[in-house]
């Protein structure tokens, strides 16, 4: 009996499962509940708005989808698998089965019973037990598992097609296992645990019908992701498997169209959209150069898509026999009864149908044979009866559109009453206006793909396509024009900018009607977009936050929002991933706005930036109150603002709780040390921080103290910002202290706190046994050539600082000597700072000494340091032999000709110097003209700066025709060098023929 069901079950299952394709399948993403948008958007709009890209979630291997998830938890006993319409709900299922069947996953299990809901259609009453029967014959005693006498797996695939809906309010308990009941009811009693109550329950459906079942009810929900990049590519070769160059072609039109690729993500979707743009690639050379446009909008690929099925010329097999004249004429019948059903369907949500249906609509079943109906409607025998469904939701919709495009011009009463009765319609325009007004009506949004196709039907490309196929050609255009009028009212009627109105802009751009996006899209690209704002460029905004690429990386929205417009905009704003809305003059009202919009589930802003705006404490509290509940925010910019200790304390109560947060910037908030006291009290139960910044706070000594007591416990936070708080030499030994113990921090900014010689040595006598800093900040401070030695001890012990920052300090060439010294022995230092610190020649001779030993520092910044030609000489007999420097910063150093000739002989052997920068000096025409020669043989450098010194119009010259030999050089600046606007342009021709890859600034 059970080798009878495991044989059986891998007949019916294994057939069909393409192996390479279902590796996406094997883990599911594990989530809590359906979001907003999966219990009321279209299954392509919710691809559409979420980019294709799910919410943050666990993933759960396949054959763990019945176990619990901890030791100490139960297995599920009703587990919901959601997914939109073509990403592999039935396929997912029919793998489970087939592997299990086999032995390869959930060997506990005893039974599997498959069963579909379009079965389930077929029945108007049913036992548990003859559920059983119907779902596996095999079993002779089904009143075992009814009894729970076997450890068993009920799988309902399908709940989007059940025809009758589940009312779980509503329907009688039944306890009975052998009590024949409505088949609604018994799903309904069988998942609330009224029978079979010890099988567990597997629901596969589509995100909205889903919601059927009460989330009380649901143990577990899992939801299956669409392709990753690596997916849809193995998915288009194994569609052209004969032909990889085609393959590659259709992904690189599918990548070119942000849009088509998000939706490709769904592997039904990308089947057709493949098909069609390689249709058209086949066929390209034999279309008009007006028609030869690669399809972009979903109206053309479906276009396409029909108009190879029609000719029966499929990619997939030979071109068939029968003429295509007799052909077209058979398929336009088939199309047309087809599209009756298609649109009736839609309007009742139906998408299975059985043959009882297909007679209804005059379907002459005999045609159902074809190789348009074949790819078009598929079928399925069954115990019963036959079921047929469209190959995927969409074909469905473009059919219904067919219909409707072509009955709408000769109906006179409102086809969406199929009866016939109702007030006279007269008119295409009057039936189009029609439907968009019943999809703006649609709560569930149902009809907006259909309404979609039936404007891109209008579009000339579309009409160009289809013209004797399926569509009769529009001579004037006239009803396009007139379409476009009434989508265009329908952007003007609403205050928020809703998906209603975004799927208006996509009807224009089916409809090839651009200007208004094209415009909006413009100005975000220049940054003019404050002031054009109205209602129409808002719905215009949110069509581009989904497709623009200006918006792929970054949604910049900053200095162009009001109050009103941000409000307008909030439900697209959820969906931006990176998102800036800098200097808007935002106050705290709007901060309440922004609040509820993190606090939604459906929220995926993981990068806000609010920066240089005028939010106080109330508006940091909203913000807060959202990060309780937030599950996608990593970074929060509110620099520039003024949210004072009280925003600071709400945020740190926050960050309490919220372990998502990674990133926060607090910069410029007047938070005193109050403020620090609370954020500090924050990092010692914050395990999730990794950045802090909290430059100029007025934090003072006790604010870093505080700070610095909590680094002590806190092992999660990798870089600190403290620069401009008046930390002082207390503070700094306070952080001292932390660093002794603390190995996690790994960057440190102390830049411009009256940090003394006091201050340095407490810091780095901890960097002597510090081994996790990697970054320190000590720029514009007091350190005197007293703290030089300090530092000098620290880098020679310390084996993990990288970065060094000691600009603008008081170290003179005594400390220079001091640290140069100590370089000669450190490994680890690959970027040095030591500018404005009236360090001259003696320990710009000591740093090169280093240099010649020294194989770690990559990077040396001596600028405003008048180190002359005498360090210059020393330097530059260093970089003869050293093979790591790559920067080398000389900003006004004081190096005349004798300097720049050494340091130009330096280059002709040196290989390692990619960025030399050497402004402000005084190298002259012999400098220049050494520094040419030196051009002509070096390979390396990649950046040179040259401006303001006094090259004149013969040194700049020799530069640029030096550069006919260096093909390295990418950037010069020879500005300031008295060159005049004449000379200047000559100059840069000069370059631009010498050396076409070499930007240059004259």
């Amino acid at each position: 009996m059970v080798q009878k069901h495991l044989e059986s079950l891998q007949s019916s299952c294994g057939n069909g499962l393409e192996s390479g394709a279902l590796q996406r399948l094997t883990n599911l993403l594990l989530v809590e509940g359906l979001t907003d948008i999966q219990q009321k958007e279209h299954d392509i709009l919710q691809v559409e708005t979420t980019k294709g890209l799910p919410n943050v979630s666990k993933s759960i291997p396949l054959e763990k989808l019945f176990l619990p998830l901890s030791k100490v938890s139960i297995p599920p006993r009703v587990s919901v698998t959601i997914g939109v319409a073509g990403i592999g709900k039935s396929t997912l299922v029919k793998l489970f089965v087939c592997s299990w069947a086999k032995g390869e996953i959930n060997r506990d299990i005893m039974f599997v019973l498959p069963l579909t809901f379009r079965e389930l259609n077929t029945y108007e009453k049913l036992s548990a037990e003859r559920l059983i029967c119907s779902a596996s014959p095999h079993i002779p005693e089904p009143g075992c598992i009814a009894a729970g006498a076997a450890q068993t797996l009920l799988i309902l695939d399908g709940l989007d097609e059940f025809k009758t809906p589940l009312d779980f309010s509503n329907a009688a308990v039944c306890t009975d296992p052998k009590k024949e009941i409505q088949v609604d009811n018994l799903i309904t009693n069988i998942i609330r645990g009224n029978l079979l109550q010890e099988a567990s329950v597997w629901v596969t459906s589509r995100p909205a019908a889903a919601r059927q079942i009460p989330g009380g009810l649901v143990d577990r929900m899992t939801e299956i992701r669409g392709f990753g990049a690596a997916e849809m590519k193995d998915f288009l070769d194994q569609m052209f498997l004969d032909n990889r160059d085609l393959s590659s072609q259709v992904l690189q039109h599918i990548k070119a169209n942000r849009s088509l690729h998000v939706l490709c993500t769904i592997p039904g979707f990308c089947r057709i959209s493949g098909s069609s743009i390689a249709y058209f690639l086949k066929h390209s050379s034999d279309q008009s150069q007006e028609a030869a446009v690669v399809p972009r909008t979903l109206s053309e690929i479906y276009s396409y898509y029909f108009k190879m099925a029609l000719s029966g010329d499929w990619l997939e097999k030979p071109r068939e026999t029968l003429r295509i004249e007799q052909a077209v004429n058979i398929s336009k019948k088939l199309v047309g009864s087809l599209g009756r059903l298609a649109f009736y369907g839609l309007l009742r949500k139906k998408h299975v149908f059985y043959e009882q249906d297909m007679k209804a609509y005059g379907i002459d079943l005999s045609l159902l044979h074809s190789s348009l109906a074949t790819r078009l409607l598929l079928k399925e025998d069954m115990q019963a009866s036959t079921a047929y469904y469209f190959s995927h939701l969409t074909i469905q919709e473009f059919l219904a559109a067919l219909y409707y495009h072509t009955a709408a011009k000769r109906a006179i009463f409102d086809l969406f009453t199929e009866s016939g009765v109702s007030w006279p319609k007269l008119g295409f325009l009057t039936h189009f206006r029609g439907a968009v007004q019943r999809a703006l009506q649609a709560e569930d949004r149902q009809l907006d793909i259909f309404v979609r196709f039936l404007s891109g039907l209008l579009s000339p490309q579309v009409n160009r396509l289809l013209c004797g196929w399926l569509l009769q050609k529009d001579e004037q255009g006239g009803l396009r024009g007139q379409a476009i009028g009434v989508l265009q009212g329908c952007l003007h009627a609403e205050h928020a900018v809703s998906s209603r109105a975004v799927n208006a802009m996509r009807c224009l751009h089916e409809m090839q009607h651009t200007d208004t996006a094209k415009a909006v899209e413009e100005a975000m690209r220049s940054g003019t977009l404050a002031g054009m704002l109205t209602p129409t460029n808002c719905s215009a905004l949110a069509y581009l936050l989904q497709v623009s690429d200006v918006c792929l990386e970054e949604t910049n929205l900053s200095n162009c929002l009001t109050y009103n417009v941000c409000k307008s905009l909030l439900s697209q704003l959820l969906f931006c991933h990176n998102l800036r809305l800098d200097n808007n003059q935002f106050k705290d009202d709007v901060m309440e706005l922004l609040g509820s919009v993190l606090s939604v589930k459906d929220c995926q802003i993981q990068r806000l930036s609010l920066a240089e705006n005028q939010i106080s404490n109330k508006g940091a509290k909203a913000l807060a109150r959202s990060l309780l509940v937030n599950r996608s925010l990593m970074v929060l910019d509110l620099r520039s603002n003024s949210i004072g200790p009280t925003g600071a304390k709400a945020l740190a109560d926050a960050l309490k709780k919220n372990q998502i947060l990674l990133s926060l910037n607090l910069q410029h908030n007047s938070i005193k040390e109050d403020g620090a006291t609370f954020l500090a009290e924050a990092l010692l139960t914050n395990h999730r921080l990794v950045t802090l910044h909290l430059q100029k706070n007025a934090i003072g000594a006790q604010g870093a103290r505080k700070i610095a007591e909590a680094l002590k416990k806190n092992c999660s936070l990798r870089e600190l910002i403290l620069s401009s708080n008046s930390v002082g030499d207390n503070g700094s030994i306070a952080l001292a202290e932390a660093l002794r113990v603390n190995h996690s921090l790994q960057s440190l900014d102390l830049q411009s706190n009256s940090i003394s010689s006091a201050g340095v040595t407490a810091l780095t006598a901890a960097l002597c046994s510090n081994k996790g800093l990697l970054s320190l900040n000590l720029r514009e401070n007091s350190i005197s050539k007293e703290g030089g030695p300090a530092i000098a001890r620290a880098l020679r012990s310390n084996s993990t600082l990288r970065k060094l920052d000691l600009a603008a300090n008081l170290l003179y060439d005594d400390g220079g000597k001091a640290i140069a010294l100590a370089i000669k022995e450190n490994r680890a230092l690959t970027s040095l700072h030591l500018q404005w610190n009236f360090i001259q020649a003696k320990a710009a001779t000591a740093l090169a000494q280093a240099l010649q030993s020294n194989s770690s520092l990559a990077s040396l910044d001596l600028q405003e340091n008048a180190i002359g030609d005498e360090g210059m000489a020393a330097l530059s007999a260093a970089l003869k032999v050293n093979t790591t420097l790559a920067d080398l910063h000389l900003q006004v150093a004081s190096v005349g000709v004798a300097g720049a000739q050494a340091l130009a002989e330096a280059l002709m052997v040196n290989t390692s110097l990619q960025i030399l920068d050497l402004r402000g000096n005084s190298l002259g025409l012999a400098g220049a003209k050494a520094m040419a020669q030196a051009l002509r043989v070096n390979r390396s450098l990649r950046r040179l700066n040259l401006q303001e010194n006094s090259l004149g119009m013969e040194g700049a010259i020799c530069i640029a025709t030096a550069l006919k030999g260096n093909h390295g050089l990418t950037y010069v600046n020879l500005q300031g060098n008295h060159i005049g606007q004449s000379g200047a342009k000559m100059i840069s021709d000069t370059i631009r023929t010498n050396a076409p890859d070499c930007v240059v600034d004259v």
